[in-house]
């Protein structure tokens, strides 16, 4: 019966009713740890327009290259050595992250980028490497390429409010950074064992119950230096560990040049304490 109402729209049937929302989801599920990659990626930036700018412009060359992805899809897909590529890629940024980064200020400074148009790439490389994944499985649930398409561009949206959205959790979450890297090595250890042996792969679910463990230990601590900065919620204002009030103490020469600025703590008085001299003398 739908299939008649939909007759008109040859490209339309009520399977896509059903695949387009399942690719839609699926896209968005594996797009968190994508995201946080990317995120980490702009982070490296010194200005905040330009983060913003980065992971604009790079996830429209991202999206470019996911197109034709889609549209090679069936070239690439009888060639392992993409998904190895991929996967070694993938498996270089996990072990650059844990074991070849240091503390030091000069180590932390060279790791910064002070290009827009150097972190360009590497956000489209990066999401080119995790769109391996990605695509393969949504061909393999559809043989629709304009199907495919859609889902990639709503997962390419997707993915850009949830990389804005990690750029500010990461410096609120001690862990989230190393949990979105353990990801990374979990997409990565998928394709190895696609290259190895396809049968061995795990489910979707199998991914989503990982990531999804991954990321609660992620979110499960913030920074110190989050949890003072965090908004009350009766003022709507930064709620401080102890309330002070500044004080002029006003100079006996000359009562209107304050000599020294203090901060005390504000301290309630009784009502007779509060009273002038003249009141309580009444």
């Amino acid at each position: 019966m739908l299939d008649q109402i939909l007759a008109p729209f040859e490209f339309f049937s009520s399977d896509t009713l059903v695949l387009l929302p399942l690719l839609i989801c699926l896209e968005a599920v594996l797009s968190a740890d994508n995201a946080i990659a990317l995120a980490a990626i702009a982070q490296n930036l010194p200005d905040a327009k330009l983060q913003q700018s980065a992971l604009n412009i790079g996830l429209v060359v991202a999206f470019s290259l996911r197109v034709l992805l889609i549209l090679t899809a069936t070239w690439v897909t009888q060639y392992w050595q993409f998904e190895l590529a991929g996967a070694m890629y993938l498996l270089w940024l996990v072990i650059q992250h844990f074991f070849l980064q240091g503390d030091s200020e000069e180590e932390i400074a060279s790791r910064q980028l002070h290009s827009l148009w150097a972190a360009i790439p590497l956000i489209a490389l990066t999401d080119l490497a995790f769109s391996l994944d990605s695509v393969t499985t949504a061909i393999a649930l559809s043989k629709e390429t304009w199907l495919v398409i859609t889902g990639g561009a709503i997962g390419v949206i997707t993915l850009r409010f949830m990389a804005g959205l990690f750029i500010r959790w990461l410096d609120e979450y001690s862990h989230l950074e190393d949990a979105g890297y353990v990801a990374v090595a979990l997409v990565a250890m998928r394709l190895l064992v696609r290259v190895i042996h396809e049968s061995w792969v795990p489910p979707e679910w199998a991914m989503v119950v990982f990531i999804a463990l991954v990321f609660a230990w992620g979110f499960s601590e913030r920074r110190p230096e989050a949890e003072v900065l965090a908004v009350s919620p009766e003022t709507g204002q930064d709620a401080p560990d102890q309330a002070t009030v500044h004080v002029h103490n006003i100079s006996p020469a000359n009562p209107t040049e304050p000599t020294e600025l203090a901060s005390e703590p504000v301290e309630s008085q009784s009502p007779v304490e509060s009273q002038s001299p003249v009141e309580s003398q009444s």
